[in-house]
């Protein structure tokens, strides 16, 4: 009996492995991009199929060699209409084509929130975010405030591989956060909220869960699930990032997912439960039990995501031998090896890996995170030909 697992988040892949098994399931993945995977494979036992993901004939050929397919999971936004359109092909539990196209083209999501009042109407005015409706890990995003700003980004964006349509949404003022929430059959559970720091729209660190008043995390779960009711979400983890503004949450956009990074991992460890086991009750029709189960009785966690200071090939990573030093029980996530070229230092694309901690309290974890990452110093080494003195 088998579920496959169509590409995945960079990491969870070992809670999906044991979620799958503990269901009598055998996890198999489908991958184009093996060596994304290297963390988390190097201390698996996974069966894993290479194939052009980008291809969904070829996926489809490789799923009808597999006699007791159960499932298929995409918990990715790159493979999110894909493997729709694969369950449908194949008559696996999950969501309609239909919802997901729809979910994966963040304009459209837009305009339906404004037509429920649940945001501004997309427009031109300044300050504002141009984005790319198809896009993902921040990339196509551009945060302008003045006409001059607004021309660069234009251009910018006409030299850009967009996967969808570039439009403007508002820019909201406020901290980030991001509701982590479960659905199933039209109920909505809020599983607790995870702050953001951004640099410009590049991630830089997270915490979960952040302690509201209770009052004000009755709010989140209501906005919350107004949102999700607003857009037909059918079932699923949503990652739905917003902005806590003077006139109360503001979407950023719906993530039809778990959280990326290492939110699946802390997710796991402040609920005190395997969350992907979640998951693999809905590939296989069933209702998750997080929707009844799990309360915050683990540490709280918090995640630092550690760039290089300027582009080129990887040279080294010091500082992780001074990790056991630091409080928190910090532990280093690679995204990068030695010999990786690092092109781009404005998105999620230039992470070298990931510091995560522990505390009890999100404020406290956050404070330990980013003291830790502080001794990890990973250095680029520009390929770029000096140019010749005059």
């Amino acid at each position: 009996m088998t579920i496959v697992a169509l590409e995945a988040l960079t990491f969870g892949l070992g809670h999906m492995v044991r979620a799958a098994a503990k269901a009598g399931e055998r996890l198999c993945l489908l991958t184009g991009v093996r060596e994304i995977y290297r963390h988390e494979l190097s201390r698996l036992s996974l069966d894993v199929i290479d194939v052009d993901t980008t291809d969904t004939a070829a996926c489809a050929a490789v799923l009808k060699e597999i006699p007791d397919l159960h499932g298929l999971i995409n918990s990715t936004d790159t493979w999110f209409v894909p493997g729709a359109e694969l369950t449908a092909q194949f008559g696996l539990p999950g969501r309609t084509v239909a919802s997901a196209q729809f979910l994966r083209d963040k304009l459209k999501v837009r305009q339906r929130l404004y037509e429920h009042g649940l945001s501004p109407a997309p427009g031109n005015t300044l300050p504002a975010v141009l984005k790319d409706s198809a896009g993902t890990s921040s990339r196509n995003v551009w945060l302008v405030r003045t006409p001059e700003e607004l021309q660069a980004a234009l251009d910018e964006a006409a030299d850009s591989d967009l996967k969808g349509r570039l439009f403007a949404e508002p820019f909201f003022a406020g901290p980030v956060y991001s509701a982590e929430t479960i659905t199933w059959e039209g109920r909505t559970r809020l599983l607790g909220v995870l702050s953001r720091q951004v640099t410009g729209v590049r991630e830089d660190a997270a915490a979960f869960p952040v302690a509201f008043p209770q009052e004000i995390e009755a709010e989140l779960a209501s906005w919350a699930s107004r949102v999700l009711d607003a857009v037909d979400y059918e079932q699923g983890f949503a990652h739905i990032e917003f902005v806590f503004s003077v006139d109360g949450p503001q979407l950023v956009e719906i993530n039809p997912r778990i959280g990326g990074a290492l939110v699946g991992e802390a997710l796991c460890r402040a609920l005190g439960t395997n969350v992907y086991e979640s998951m693999i009750d809905m590939a296989l029709g069933k209702a998750p039990s997080l929707l009844d189960d799990a309360e915050a009785t683990g540490p709280a966690v918090a995640f630092a995501l550690v760039y290089p200071t300027g582009q080129g090939v990887l040279e080294t990573i010091e500082g992780l031998d001074q990790l056991a030093s630091c409080p928190g029980k910090p532990e280093w996530y690679p995204t990068k090896a030695v010999g990786d070229r690092i092109d781009h230092l404005t998105d999620q694309r230039g992470c070298v890996g990931i510091v995560l901690a522990e505390g009890p309290t999100a404020e406290l974890a956050m404070h330990r995170a980013l003291a830790a990452a502080a001794v990890v110093s990973p250095s680029a080494k520009s390929d770029v030909p000096a140019s010749e003195p005059h």
